[in-house]
């Protein structure tokens, strides 16, 4: 004599939670990174710009020093590093680098104290947060395919680069601020799509320790590079500059 199972779904429910768990486990790794790196950033920038010494390092009497110089290009030198070595990398590396990333970008963030005043600064901050967490609520929650989405996005990134490029000869203020509305649409809707992105490689919990904690750092500086893009679009609308 047996009882049969009255919920033919059981199954498939253990399976469905079980595959819910991965994946909450799995993002909520990749924002603790985020919030790791941006907090890092957060700090550097503003030891930076209240310590005469350091900020003097990086500008001077004559403007910008090689050093500032260095420290402005130097995060997009690790971000190819990053990705073009990630296979071989061990985890513990890419992770060193990204905390190395993170304080190169606060030292270049650290400018933006010398334009703008840190009420309009923190201001922004707080938009931007607000901004950025709705987009990962949504990018999370959809259920509609974002890939489209995403690569329309992408191409406005480019259009975006192409055009600063193209501004920094002709200096047009009209175009800045097209440019500036145009650069927050654009990593407000990627925030989405890199959310549901991560998400769904999170979902297929195939990977083991060591990769998926590469996996992991490598999502976190994804959705790090969108925050800080959105947040300094914003900043040119919201921030107000000193005197």
């Amino acid at each position: 004599m047996f009882v049969q199972n009255q919920n033919p779904y059981a199954g498939y429910q253990n399976v469905t939670r079980d595959n819910a768990f991965v994946t909450r486990t799995f993002m909520s790794g990749v924002f603790s990174w985020m919030a790791i790196a941006l907090a890092i950033s957060a700090f550097t920038a503003y030891l930076f710009a209240s310590t005469p010494s350091l900020i003097g390092l990086l500008v001077g009497p004559q403007g910008m020093t090689i050093l500032g110089w260095i420290v402005m290009f130097a995060p997009i030198g690790f971000v190819l590093l990053m990705s073009f070595k990630f296979n071989t990398m061990s985890a513990s590396t890419l992770a060193l680098l990204f905390g190395v990333y993170a304080v190169l970008m606060g030292a270049s963030l650290s400018f933006i104290f010398l334009i703008y005043t840190i009420g309009s600064i923190a201001q922004t901050f707080v938009i931007a947060t607000g901004m950025f967490g709705l987009m990962a609520v949504v990018g999370y929650t959809t259920k509609t395919d974002l890939t489209r989405f995403g690569s329309l996005m992408m191409m406005g990134l480019i259009g975006i680069v192409i055009a600063s490029l193209v501004n920094i000869i002709l200096g047009s203020s009209t175009m800045d601020y097209v440019i500036s509305i145009i650069g927050v649409l654009v990593f407000t809707g990627l925030t989405a799509y890199d959310v549901q992105k991560l998400k769904n490689i999170g979902a297929e919990g195939s990977m083991g320790g060591e990769m998926a904690k590469k996996v992991k750092i490598m999502g976190a500086l994804t959705l790090y590079l969108d925050f800080i893009n959105l947040f300094l679009f914003l900043l040119r609308f919201f921030g107000s500059r000193r005197d």
